[in-house]
Formats: structure tokens, C-alpha cells, sequence
């Protein structure tokens, strides 16, 4: 199950190995900041669960970048950076929402308010950068900022586990009733089980010069899965319309950035 992983890992060290022939500036450095699981928890578009669902990560980039060692300016050189990552992060996830919070419904979903869940993902992958602002001009300017959007891929090693505070789950007793219907090849429509999926990943950020050969790095990314099993819980999509969108999460990302080489 990690053969993508181990892949994608051999293919970033060859195009690490491959850019530090050609003279290729290199830049690493580390992200931290928290992660806001969209899934099958909690009501969706809620705050409370936007809130609630939220957990952390950290990672290490490196960059690739086409314009510091290049005096051949062109388009893609000045405009265009390629990022690689490994990250992890993990979250907590629980049922939030007016289906849950109301006291008058209480006895019916008492076994939503006693289910939980953890999700934690070990992410590789690349995105393309993109800055309106030429690459030199911001490297020559300290202070000075650099906008950007990205859009990229990862391939992810997820766990999940789901529990309840009334007892084992798959049964009547401590299981909501949608839960309890095959789902996906599931025998249910949860599951505690580690897996790899695919993610799309798509954000807005800015880099701002901090020093010549370091820089400060804020952004927010969307990650879309492939799969709706990420969290544990994926109800069966024939019965249950409102569960048909895949898990996601929003990552908040704060990090610094040191320039390896000019």
C-alpha cells in the first residue's frame, strides 16, 4: 500500500538530483499550522463543525526555483516555482451540528453524540506556483511581498479509527442506524482502517522577504480526496444523498523558507 508513496519519493530525489546539475536554485523549510477536517462529521458548512474538526499539521518543502541561478529570463522562470512536500497532520473529529446540539432531539441521536473519530495522514506530493511578481525583482527587494497561487497533487497514507463512549461499534445499541448498512464494500458504513489516496490540492498565499536568503511563507490549501474514507465513516451514497462529496480539508499554513543557493 505505500508502493505510490515509495514511487513519488524516488521521483522527487531524481528531480532534486537533476536540478542541482543543471544549477538550479534550491530553497527548503518547514509549514506548521492548524487543519479543518470537511467529512462526514458534524453538519456541513457549519461553523461549530468547521471549528470543532479543526486539528494541526507540520511539513518540510523544498523548492525548486528556475530564476535565482538563471539569467535567461523567460515567462516560467520569473513567474513559476515548483514545490515539493511531506507533511503530516491529524485530527479529532466529532458530531457537531443542530442535528446533535438540540436538547429536544437528544434520544435519537444520542449514538451521533457518542461517536468520535481520529484521521491522521502522512502526505507526499508537488504543487506549481504562480506569483504575478518576477522572481528576481522580489529576491532583490527584502521586505517586500510575493502573492501567489498553486494547484498540485499528493498521494496520502491515512489511518482512521472511529469509537463510541457506549460501546463497541456495530450494533443497535451504539451504532446510528445509517452507520450500520454496508457501504462501499464495507461491511458498514464505517471502518477502522489505514489506506492511500490520491488529493488535489489547490491554494492562495504570500511570500514575504525576510532576509536575501530567507523568506516567510502564509497560505491556505484545499485538499480533496478521492476517497470518502479518510475520516472512518462513508454512509452508503445510494440511501444517504447528503454524505455524496468526498472528504477535504482546509490547511491554515504558517513557515519559513531558507534559500540553499543563489
Amino acid at each position: 500500500m505505500l508502493k505510490p508513496i515509495i514511487l513519488t519519493l524516488f521521483a522527487f530525489i531524481g528531480i532534486t538530483t537533476v536540478s542541482k546539475a543543471q544549477g538550479i536554485a534550491q530553497e527548503v523549510g518547514i509549514i506548521f499550522g492548524p487543519v479543518s477536517f470537511q467529512s462526514d462529521y458534524g453538519e456541513r458548512n457549519n461553523m461549530d463543525t468547521n471549528v470543532g474538526n479543526t486539528g494541526f499539521g507540520v511539513g518540510v518543502v523544498h523548492f525548486i526555483n528556475f530564476s535565482a541561478n538563471n539569467n535567461r529570463e523567460s515567462f516560467f522562470s520569473e513567474h513559476f516555482k515548483v514545490r515539493s512536500e511531506l507533511s503530516f497532520n491529524q485530527t479529532n473529529l466529532e458530531h457537531f451540528g443542530k442535528w446533535v446540539e438540540s436538547e429536544e432531539r437528544k434520544g435519537l441521536v444520542r449514538h451521533l453524540r457518542a461517536m468520535s473519530g481520529k484521521s491522521t495522514l502522512v502526505n507526499l506530493g508537488s504543487q506549481l506556483e504562480f506569483s504575478p511578481i518576477k522572481i528576481h525583482d522580489f529576491e532583490n527587494s527584502v521586505g517586500s511581498f510575493s502573492p501567489y497561487v498553486s494547484l498540485g497533487f499528493q498521494v496520502s497514507y491515512y489511518t482512521t479509527s472511529v469509537t463510541s463512549q457506549l460501546g463497541p461499534l456495530g450494533l443497535p445499541s451504539t451504532t446510528f442506524a445509517k452507520y450500520l448498512i454496508p457501504s462501499d464494500g464495507r461491511q458498514y458504513g464505517f471502518s477502522n482502517e489505514n489506506g492511500v489516496v490520491l488529493s488535489v490540492t489547490a491554494g492562495v498565499g504570500v511570500h514575504y522577504k525576510l532576509t536575501t536568503m530567507s523568506d516567510l511563507m502564509f497560505d491556505i490549501r484545499y485538499q480533496g480526496f478521492s476517497s470518502d474514507w479518510v475520516d472512518g465513516l462513508n454512509p452508503n451514497k445510494d440511501l444517504f444523498k447528503e454524505n455524496k462529496k468526498n472528504d477535504s480539508q482546509v490547511w491554515f499554513n504558517a513557515g519559513y523558507i531558507y534559500y540553499l543557493e543563489f
